[in-house]
């Protein structure tokens, strides 16, 4: 009894604690809100050298594989290999012809949610790579992860990466987990689709749906008014009373959207069979292959380790800069969902005594 007593007084601390937090955190987030709405966020392109990456994880590797004697020996060779290529490009900069230049892999990463939030960000990206990026050289690679989301949020995006293609850049899209219905109808902008082999890939169909409380509001007497000026204004209602003609109009505005989304996918995969993949199915990576909604099976990093054989592969992203209001409520949410999964922790712990 003692325990449950001492127990009973632990957790209400530990309520009044988090709510305080919450109500701490409800107030940061907030401010930074308010900063946000009143201005452009100012942010900065940041540009990664993936080739230097991957070189060093080999080295690292190979260093340690050695022993330290061997390390040393290693480690002087590579210093003098470093010296010889800088003088050799000082020589050919100073009278000598320059080498030929090397074909350039942007990479541009897009992880979306329901409101394809990243749009912004990749809008961003997309101007700094075709500010620079040359047509019938260069190569765009998009790292996609999305389950889809809103038509018009997921529209946007996609025409965003329509952008590239219009400049006669190639566009590659690689899909490590999934690129499903919003996230396909980007993906399949692209001249080649890669995807890993149990990457989730196409839902090229259209859902909605929404709960109705009109027999919960009617049978406790409430009345719901819906006025509308425009025969077509309002189809169906959470709390109205919905009519099988508004059920007729809103679903063939389903279908008219669900046939937009075809003919989009169409244009740009005119080899698929949309009949037989259009239905809202989804596939993994070998199925997806043999039905032609993507070109190859490859991880992204099996593509990108690749692409450094050939080219300059760099890594760019835009990264918008957050405000010391933004900051805090960051590491104040942060803690908070470590204290919770203590709490959580310490209680499945008590239980279990």
């Amino acid at each position: 009894m003692e325990f449950l007593t001492e127990f009973g007084l632990f957790i209400a601390k530990t309520t009044t604690l988090v709510v305080a937090v919450l109500i701490v955190v409800s107030a940061l987030v907030s401010v930074a809100h308010k900063h946000k709405s009143d201005g452009d966020k100012e942010g900065e392109l940041r540009v990664r050298r993936l080739n230097d990456t991957y070189r060093k994880l080999r080295e690292e590797i190979q260093a340690r594989m050695l022993s330290a004697d061997e390390r040393k020996q290693w480690l002087k060779r590579q210093k003098k290999e470093k010296k010889a290529a800088a003088k050799a490009n000082k020589r050919q900069s100073e009278g000598q012809a320059s080498p030929p230049k090397k074909p350039r892999v942007f990479v541009l990463d897009f992880d979306g949610d329901i409101k394809a939030s990243e749009t912004d960000t990749l809008r961003r990206a997309i101007t700094g790579v075709l500010s620079v990026a040359e047509a019938g050289t260069d190569e765009v690679v998009v790292r996609l992860q999305s389950g889809g989301g809103l038509v018009h949020a997921y529209g946007l995006a996609a025409a965003q990466l329509d952008r590239i293609r219009s400049k006669g850049i190639a566009l590659t899209a690689c899909v490590d987990k999934v690129a499903a219905s919003g996230g396909y109808m980007m993906a399949c902008v692209a001249d080649r689709i890669v995807a890993s082999p149990f990457a989730v890939v196409g839902s090229i169909g259209v859902v909605a749906q929404l709960p109705n409380f009109h027999r919960f509001l009617k049978k406790n007497d409430v009345d719901f008014e819906v006025l509308t000026a425009g025969e077509h204004k309002r189809t169906l209602t959470i709390f109205g009373e919905n009519t099988e003609k508004g059920r007729e109009k809103f679903l063939t505005d389903l279908e008219d959207t669900h046939g937009l989304f075809k003919e989009y996918v169409a244009e740009r995969r005119p080899a698929l069979d949309l009949e037989a993949v259009a239905t809202g199915d989804v596939w993994f990576g070998r199925r997806a292959l043999a039905v032609n909604l993507i070109d190859e099976i490859k991880t992204s990093d099996e593509y990108l380790i690749d692409a450094c054989e050939r080219a300059e592969v760099v890594a760019v992203s835009f990264e918008h800069k957050r405000s010391l209001p933004e900051k805090l409520g960051l590491a104040a949410s942060t803690a908070l969902e470590r204290s919770l999964l203590r709490v959580l922790s310490l209680f499945r712990t008590q239980k279990l005594q």
